[in-house]
């Protein structure tokens, strides 16, 4: 019984890890943004600037290391002979060590800002391609759908043939456009597939796993005009203007260098003919002024000024490049919507009706099937338009949802 046991235990396991050997991910459009910021490698890494720049906040600001001097002489006989020791420190007469702080405080700031940027632009792409896939599916389904009623059709037209009621070309033209939407369903896949692809690497999946995007492309719905951009960019760039005005100021503390300050204690012996050898200690202060005669850090400070105005310019440009692109994407989305409700409202209930009109005059052998095939197809036709009008109003909304930062 153990050994039947243990047998039964292995077989278990040998059935069950097919199961376990590739796990799937499930993703939905609402949840790309926090999938891509738990597993996307490329963040984690860029996350690594914020770790820079906070090293480099604690570097900036400190003195620099004291210095400890000693010297030591004597006379060629050795008889007369004196040691020094001295303990230096460089101080600045200026606010230099202050502004050094705060300039590299906002640069972490920055940096922070930054990475929040690369956050955005992924999430921003990882959901486009998603919308991609989700739209990709359901114009798929629509094939699928139409597919399924051009064989019913031509299974219909085959029988009719078959008892001499119909033309065996009209049963012949039904199948074969039914073979035309399959190979447009298979292009689909293969497209849907292909932005699958594209997507993983984005939300950070390992090799082996598979990806099922879940939901479908929502009604369009306009958002709230007159939100102010705040993006994480134009954060960076504000903030790099501030650490270049602060930079102005810094180069402006480096016209005048360290003072240095040493303390000193000396020993020596001398002789005092005809009174023999004599002993004496020494404790002193020094001192050391640069005088700025020749190098008033003019050459910086006018670099740092020249930064500052194109950091200021550069961030006022972004600003306004900002507004309108998210006033251009308000518009196309407002477009899109215009065009995707007069399709459901008008032409697609037009195009129904004039579908089972031409069904129903062909039945009554008062029409051409080849009207049928025109009807359908025209309403294929818009179904996918809708489609695509569809898509084009959900990225638009996601780029225009990044540029304000949400």
């Amino acid at each position: 019984m153990p050994f039947i046991r243990m047998g039964a235990l292995m077989a278990l396991g040998l059935m069950a890890s097919p199961l376990y050997a590739e796990s799937s991910v499930v993703i939905t459009l609402s949840g790309v943004r926090d999938r891509i910021r738990s597993q996307n490698p490329d963040l984690a890494a860029a996350r690594f600037r914020i770790q820079e720049a906070l090293g480099r906040m604690n570097q900036s600001g400190r003195l620099a290391n004291p210095e400890l001097e000693t010297a030591f002489e004597h006379n060629p006989s050795f008889r007369e002979g004196r040691l020094e020791l001295g303990y230096s420190q460089r101080f600045p007469v200026t606010n230099r060590l202050r502004l050094e702080k705060e300039v590299s405080l906002t640069e972490m700031k920055a940096a922070e800002a930054e990475v929040r940027d690369v956050e955005r632009r992924m999430a921003r792409d990882a959901r486009e391609m998603v919308v991609k896939i989700l739209a990709t599916r359901q114009r798929r389904d629509v094939l699928r759908e139409q597919a399924a009623t051009s064989l019913e059709l031509a299974s219909a037209l085959a029988e009719m043939a078959a008892k001499g009621e119909g033309s065996p070309l009209d049963a012949g033209q039904a199948k074969l456009e039914a073979s035309g939407l399959e190979l447009e369903i298979r292009q689909l896949e293969i497209a849907e597939a292909s932005l699958v692809g594209e997507l993983k690497p984005c939300l950070g999946m390992r090799p082996g796993e598979s990806l099922t995007v879940s939901g479908s492309l929502p009604e369009p719905t306009l958002p709230v005009a007159g939100s102010k951009p705040d993006p994480p960019d134009l954060e960076a760039a504000r903030l790099e203007a501030l650490a270049a005005r602060q930079g102005v100021t810094l180069e402006q503390s480096r016209r005048y260098e360290d003072v240095e300050g040493s303390l000193f204690a000396a020993a020596e012996r001398i002789e005092d003919a005809p009174n023999g050898y004599e002993n004496e200690a020494i404790i002193g202060l020094r001192f050391k002024v640069p005088l700025p005669f020749r190098n008033q850090n003019e050459g910086a400070i006018q670099e740092a000024e020249a930064r500052q105005q194109r950091k200021a310019m550069e961030s006022h440009a972004l600003g306004r490049s900002i507004e309108l692109q998210a006033q251009a994407l308000l518009d196309e989305m407002r477009e899109w919507s215009r065009m995707i409700g007069e399709i459901n409202a008008t032409l697609l209930p037009l195009a129904d009706e004039q579908s089972r009109l031409a069904e129903e005059a062909y039945n009554k052998a008062q029409g051409d099937i080849q009207n049928v095939f025109r009807s359908r197809e025209k309403r294929m036709q818009l179904r996918a338009t809708q489609l695509d009008a569809l898509r084009e109003f959900h990225l638009a909304r996601i780029r225009y949802e990044a540029t304000l930062g949400h």
